[in-house]
């Protein structure tokens, strides 16, 4: 018996191209598909961070997209904007023939990341301190108990989370907009800290005693002594560095932030 004519063109056609014509269908999943990739080029982004600033990657290392992709378990499309990503924060040096190599220490930058930083965050704590509660201290206090329990050499992760948090609170009577320049330098600056403690493991005790006169100045609602505080505490780190990588090098941004910021000039 002959096959109606009434019968449909999908029911004619042979089971094997079932797929194909669902995949050349709209599905309306572009806009998700989308958001997926990006959400994964940032958490490979994020990892590669990591690994910079922690010193897995040490500075002069070579990256090759195709060899890091798959270490990480990825394709080459997340990974060639998680170079891109890594290049306009600075971290990378990136090349034509795809071939990257991590950043060394610019104390220009340096100089420039930690003046810049000196100029917002005496801002943003002399206005903390003028509004600092009962329940800030208690959280502040906490974060610097938990900084005095944790070392550099076993818990890095868990002691920078506890700093960050430190100057997080310390920071947060700004608003959104400086909250994200000031919060943009600290993760940029994030790889001279661990310079610093590596150049100096005895700063940590140091810094300690800085972050406590910090929480005293904010408890007595102090803008001045907080300002006067976190000024010389991020100049402090800034020059340790300069004097391990660069001597020869003048850090004048710093320099001028904390005479003008700090009354370092007094």
């Amino acid at each position: 018996m002959s096959r109606s004519r009434s019968e449909s063109p999908q029911e004619q056609r042979p089971a094997g191209d079932e797929t194909e014509a669902q995949a050349g269908a709209p599905s309306g999943e572009g806009p998700a598909a989308a958001a997926g990739g990006r959400r994964l080029a940032l958490d490979v982004h994020g990892r590669l961070r990591a690994m910079i600033l922690n010193g897995e990657l040490p500075p002069g290392s070579v990256l090759l997209q195709a060899e890091m992709a798959r270490k990480l378990g990825v394709s080459r499309t997340p990974m060639r904007e998680a170079f891109r990503l890594l290049q306009e924060e600075g971290l990378i040096d990136a090349r034509p023939d795809q071939r990257a190599r991590v950043r060394s220490v610019d104390p220009e930058d340096l100089d420039a990341v930690y003046g810049a930083r000196i100029m917002l965050e005496t801002l943003a704590v002399s206005m903390t301190a003028k509004s600092f509660t009962a329940e800030d201290i208690e959280r502040m206090s906490d974060a610097l108990k938990r900084m005095r329990g944790l070392t550099v050499d076993d818990q890095p992760e868990e002691l920078h989370a506890a700093h960050h948090e430190f100057h997080s609170i310390a920071t947060q009577a700004v608003g959104p907009h400086l909250q994200r320049m000031i919060a943009s330098l600290g993760e940029h600056s994030e790889r001279y800290i661990r310079l610093a403690q590596l150049g100096a493991p005895a700063s940590w005790s140091k810094a300690y005693a800085e972050h406590e006169a910090l929480l005293d100045a904010l408890r007595s609602s102090d803008p001045a002594e907080a300002a006067r505080v976190v000024a010389r505490h991020l100049a402090r780190t800034a020059l340790s560095v300069l004097a391990d990588i660069a001597p020869e090098h003048e850090p004048a941004a710093t320099r001028t932030a904390l005479a003008i910021a700090g009354n370092g000039g007094q």
